[in-house]
C-alpha cells in the first residue's frame, strides 16, 4: 500500500461512523407490515375473504404493537424523534435539513409514517365493523349500529382501499427516488439496522437494541396480539 492510499485511507476513516439507528423490532414491524399490507390489498381485490381477515387481524396487532413502542422503543423508533413541527418540514424542503433529519425519518417521511399509521388504522378498524351483507362481517358489526356499520362498509371498499392503495404506492415511488436519484441509503439500513453517519453530525445517540429492549418488545407485541385475537373471536 502506497504512502497516498494510507494516507487516504486515515482521511476517510474518521468521516463516518457506523450506528444502529432501526432497532430490531422496528425493523420486524416494517418489513412484517409491508408483507401483510401487500396480502391485505390482494385478498381484498380477489375477495378470498378468509385471508383477509386473518391478515387484517395480523395488521390490528401490529399497529398496536407499534403505537406503544413509539414510546418506549430504540431512540430513533420514538415518536418524539421524528414528531416535526411545520418549520421543520419548511427548512427541509429549502434544503436547509437539520442533521438529525438525515439520521432518522425526515420531516418528509415523518408525515408518510403517520399518514400510513393512521390511515391503515382506520382502514382496519372500519373493516372490523363492515359488513358485505353475503358472507363477510366483520367482529364488531353487532356492538354498533346499522348506520355505523353501513358508513364503515363504504368506506372500507371504497375510499379507504383507494388510499391505502395510492400511500403505498407513494411510499414505494419515494423509497425508489431516493435510493436511485438522491442516493440515500434506505433500504439496507432496514435491514441490518445500521447507518453509516457522518462525523459533521457530532456524537449521535444509537438505539438501544439489547436483549432486553427485545425482550420488552416481544412482550409487547405478545400482548397485543392476544388483544387481536380476542377481537377476532367476536365474530360470529
Amino acid at each position: 500500500m502506497t504512502d497516498s492510499s494510507v494516507a487516504a485511507l486515515h482521511a476517510r476513516a474518521p468521516s463516518e461512523a457506523r450506528t444502529r439507528v432501526w432497532d430490531l423490532p422496528t425493523r420486524l414491524f416494517h418489513w412484517a407490515l409491508a408483507v401483510a399490507v401487500i396480502g391485505l390489498i390482494g385478498t381484498g381485490l380477489s375477495g378470498v375473504m378468509e385471508w383477509h381477515f386473518r391478515l387484517g387481524y395480523t395488521v390490528l396487532a401490529l399497529l398496536l404493537f407499534r403505537l406503544l413502542w413509539g414510546f418506549v422503543g430504540g431512540r430513533w423508533s420514538r415518536f418524539a424523534s421524528f414528531f416535526y413541527g411545520p418549520g421543520s418540514v419548511v427548512a427541509y424542503l429549502r434544503g436547509r435539513a437539520h442533521p438529525d433529519h438525515l439520521i432518522g425519518h425526515t420531516p418528509l417521511g415523518a408525515l408518510s409514517v403517520f399518514a400510513v399509521l393512521a390511515i391503515l388504522m382506520l382502514q382496519v378498524t372500519t373493516g372490523l365493523m363492515a359488513d358485505d351483507e353475503i358472507s363477510a362481517s366483520g367482529p364488531l358489526t353487532r356492538f354498533v349500529s346499522g348506520g355505523v356499520v353501513s358508513l364503515a362498509t363504504s368506506w372500507h371498499k371504497a375510499q379507504g382501499k383507494w388510499i391505502v392503495i395510492a400511500l403505498v404506492s407513494l411510499h414505494v415511488l419515494a423509497v425508489l427516488f431516493y435510493v436511485l436519484v438522491k442516493r440515500h441509503r434506505l433500504v439496507r439500513p432496514m435491514v441490518t439496522g445500521d447507518k453509516q453517519i457522518s462525523a459533521a453530525n457530532g456524537n449521535v445517540a444509537a438505539s438501544r437494541d439489547d436483549a432486553a429492549s427485545r425482550c420488552l418488545a416481544l412482550v409487547l407485541f405478545a400482548l397485543c396480539a392476544g388483544l387481536a385475537f380476542w377481537v377476532a373471536s367476536l365474530r360470529v
